[in-house]
C-alpha cells in the first residue's frame, strides 16, 4: 500500500448511486458505477450565469475596502483585473480536473481518485481555509454591516462586544451569533429551494448595479488623486507591490467561480461551452468589479476605509452618497435605499456563510468516511440525517475565529488557503496528463503545459505578495495537517487499511521537516522587518517549529528501525 493509492472510481460511482454512502470496506473490488450519467442539459449561457451567480458575493462587500485603504488605493481597480487572470488560468484546470471525475464532488474527491491519498489530505485539510475560515471572514463582515444598519435607528452596540481584541474590543458577539444560527440551520437540515437561491443571486447582482449606478453621480474626481499611491516604504503598503497585494488579498472575491467548472458532466458540448463559461462569467464579474471599486474609491477617500469599518466598505461609502451640511456632515440623499442595500447585503451574507459552512461540513464528511479524520465527522442525526456533529464542531471553529480574529488576518488567510489549493489543482492537470493520459474527459485544458505553468505562476505571485505572517499562518497550518495525517489518517485509512509501508511514514516526515525549515527562515524574514512588534508571533514560530521537528525526526526514526528489522 501507498499514501499515494488512488480511489477507485468505481467507489466514487456505488458512492454517488447510494442513498446510505457505504464504508469503503464494504464495496466490492469489481463493483462497477451506474451506467445511466446526469442529464446534460446546461448551454454556455447557463454557465456563464451560474458563473455569476456563485462568484460575486462575500468577498466584494467584505474586504474590498480595507485592501484599498491599506494596499492599493484607488488602483484596487488594477488589482481586481489581475486576480482575474489567476482565476481564468485556475478555471480552465479546474474544468478538466472535474469532467473526470463524473459525481458532484470537490478538489478533495477529485484529487483522491486522480492524485492520491497524500495529496487529497493536503487538499482537504487547505479546503478549511477557504470554507471554514472563510465563513468566518464573512461574519465579521456581516457584523459590521449590522452596526451600521442598527445605527440608523439609534441603536448602538458596545463596540466592545462587535470588534475582536486585536481591534480594539472584547469580542464579536454577532458575528458568532450568525455563525450559529446558520450551523443550527444546517443541523436541522434545512435547506433552500432552486427559487430563493436564484432570489438571492438576482438581490446580490442587482445591489452591486444600483450601487454603481447610484453611486456614479456622487464620484468626486479628487478621491483618486493620487490613482496609485506612493509606497510608504513597507513592501505591500501601496505602489507596485501594494497593487499585487491587494490582487492577492482581493482574490478572495473571486471565490465561487470553480462552481462553474463541477458542472462539466451536465453541460451539452462542455468543450466550447466550459471555457465560455468560466471565461465570459470571469470577464463580467470582472468589469463589474472594477466599476464597483472605481465607484468605492470615487465616492469616498480611500482612506475612509481604514480600521474596523473596511470590512463593510458598501455601507461607509454609501453614507457618503448625499450633501455636505455647513458643519461637514454628509447627509444621504437616498436614507430608505441605504437601509435596503444593507438588509441585501445581511440576507444574502446569511446564505453565503450557510452554504460554506455546508461545503466544509461536507468536505470533512467524505474525508471521515475514507478513515482519514474520526468517524464523529460523518455520523449522520438520527432524526434530522444530517451531519449534526460535524456542524456543530465547525460551529465551534468558526465562531472562534470570528469571536476573536481580525478581518485582515483571516481575509487573508481564505485567500492564501484558496490560491494554494487552485496551484495544486494546475500542478494536477500536468500530473494526469502524464498518468492518465487517456482517461475520459469531458473537457480538456487548452495548451497544456502552457496554460497550468501560467496558472501557477499568477497564484504564486500573489502569494508571495501576501504579508509573511499569513504565510507563517498557513505553514502553521499545514503541519498541524501534517501531524494528523501521520498520527491518524494513515493508520485509519480505509484505502490503506493501515498497511503502509514504512518509507510512507519517512516520505511525510520528510516532507514536513522540510516545511519546518521554511516556517523558521519566514518567521526570521518575518522579524527581522517587521511591520509592527511581532515578538510573540516570531517565539511561536520558534517555539512550534521546534516542537514539529522533535515529531517528525521521531517518526522518520521509527520508520528506519522497523524497516531494518
Amino acid at each position: 500500500m501507498s499514501i499515494f493509492i488512488r480511489k477507485p472510481l468505481s467507489h466514487l460511482f456505488a458512492e454517488a448511486a447510494a442513498n446510505d454512502v457505504q464504508p469503503l470496506g464494504d464495496l466490492l473490488p469489481g463493483q462497477k458505477g451506474p451506467e445511466k450519467g446526469l442529464k446534460k442539459s446546461l448551454t454556455a449561457t447557463s454557465l456563464v450565469a451560474l458563473g455569476i451567480g456563485a462568484i460575486i458575493g462575500a468577498g466584494l462587500f467584505s474586504i474590498t475596502g480595507g485592501a484599498a485603504a491599506n494596499n492599493a488605493g484607488p488602483a484596487i481597480t488594477i488589482s481586481f483585473v489581475i486576480a482575474a487572470v489567476g482565476c481564468a488560468f485556475a478555471g480552465l484546470c479546474y474544468a478538466e480536473f472535474a469532467s473526470m471525475i463524473p459525481v458532484a464532488g470537490s478538489a478533495y474527491t477529485y484529487s483522491y481518485a486522480t492524485m492520491g491519498e497524500f495529496i487529497a489530505w493536503i487538499i482537504g485539510w487547505d479546503l478549511v481555509l477557504e470554507y471554514a475560515v472563510g465563513a468566518a471572514t464573512v461574519s465579521i463582515s456581516w457584523s459590521r454591516y449590522l452596526v451600521k444598519f442598527l445605527s440608523y435607528y439609534d441603536i448602538h452596540i458596545n463596540p466592545a462586544y462587535t470588534s475582536s481584541p486585536f481591534d480594539g474590543g472584547i469580542i464579536n458577539i454577532p458575528a458568532v451569533f450568525i455563525v450559529v444560527l446558520m450551523s443550527l440551520l444546517l443541523m436541522r437540515g434545512t435547506r433552500e429551494s432552486a427559487f430563493v437561491n436564484n432570489v438571492i443571486v438576482a438581490v446580490k447582482v442587482t445591489v452591486v448595479l444600483i450601487f454603481i449606478a447610484l453611486g456614479w453621480q456622487y464620484i468626486h474626481p479628487e478621491n483618486y488623486k493620487p490613482y496609485i499611491p506612493d509606497n510608504t516604504g513597507t513592501f505591500g503598503s501601496f505602489g507596485f507591490s501594494g497593487i499585487v497585494r491587494a490582487a492577492a488579498i482581493v482574490f478572495f472575491a473571486y471565490i465561487g467561480f470553480d462552481a462553474v467548472s463541477t458542472a462539466a458532466q451536465e453541460t451539452k458540448n462542455p468543450k466550447k461551452a466550459m471555457p465560455i463559461g468560466i471565461l465570459l462569467s470571469l470577464g463580467i464579474c470582472t468589469v463589474l468589479y472594477i466599476l464597483f471599486a472605481h465607484v468605492m474609491t470615487g465616492v469616498a477617500n480611500y482612506k475612509d476605509f481604514a480600521g474596523k469599518d473596511g470590512i463593510a466598505p458598501v455601507a461607509v461609502a454609501i453614507d457618503h452618497m448625499g450633501k455636505a451640511d455647513a458643519m461637514g456632515v454628509i447627509h444621504p440623499d437616498y436614507p430608505w435605499l441605504n437601509k435596503a442595500i444593507i438588509i441585501a447585503i445581511l440576507a444574502g451574507y446569511s446564505s453565503v456563510i450557510m452554504v460554506m459552512l455546508m461545503g466544509q461540513s461536507r468536505v470533512f464528511f467524505s474525508m471521515s468516511r475514507d478513515g482519514l479524520i474520526p468517524s464523529v465527522f460523518s455520523h449522520v442525526h438520527d432524526k434530522f440525517q444530517t451531519p449534526a456533529r460535524n456542524n456543530f464542531l465547525f460551529m465551534l471553529f468558526v465562531s472562534i475565529f470570528a469571536a476573536f480574529v481580525p478581518s485582515r488576518i483571516v481575509g487573508e488567510m481564505t485567500s492564501i488557503g484558496t490560491l494554494f489549493a487552485f496551484i495544486l489543482v494546475c500542478i494536477g492537470i500536468m500530473v494526469m496528463r502524464k498518468k492518465m493520459p487517456d482517461a475520459p474527459r469531458a473537457f480538456r485544458t487548452p495548451l497544456v503545459p502552457l496554460v497550468p505553468l501560467l496558472g501557477i505562476i499568477t497564484c504564486l505571485f500573489m502569494m508571495v505578495f501576501l504579508p509573511l505572517d499569513t504565510w507563517i499562518r498557513l505553514l502553521v497550518w499545514m503541519l498541524v495537517g501534517f501531524d494528523v495525517y501521520l498520527l491518524y489518517s494513515m493508520k485509519n485509512s480505509r484505502l490503506n487499511k493501515g498497511n503502509l509501508f514504512n518509507k510512507s511514514y519517512r516520505f511525510v516526515s520528510y516532507i514536513g521537516i522540510s516545511i519546518v525549515a521554511i516556517l523558521v527562515i519566514v518567521a526570521m524574514l518575518h522579524h527581522n522587518n517587521p511591520a509592527e512588534d511581532d515578538t510573540g508571533l516570531f517565539m511561536f514560530s520558534l517555539g512550534f517549529a521546534a516542537l514539529q521537528l522533535v515529531i517528525f525526526i521521531i517518526t522518520s526514526m521509527k520508520g528506519k528501525k522497523e524497516i531494518t528489522a
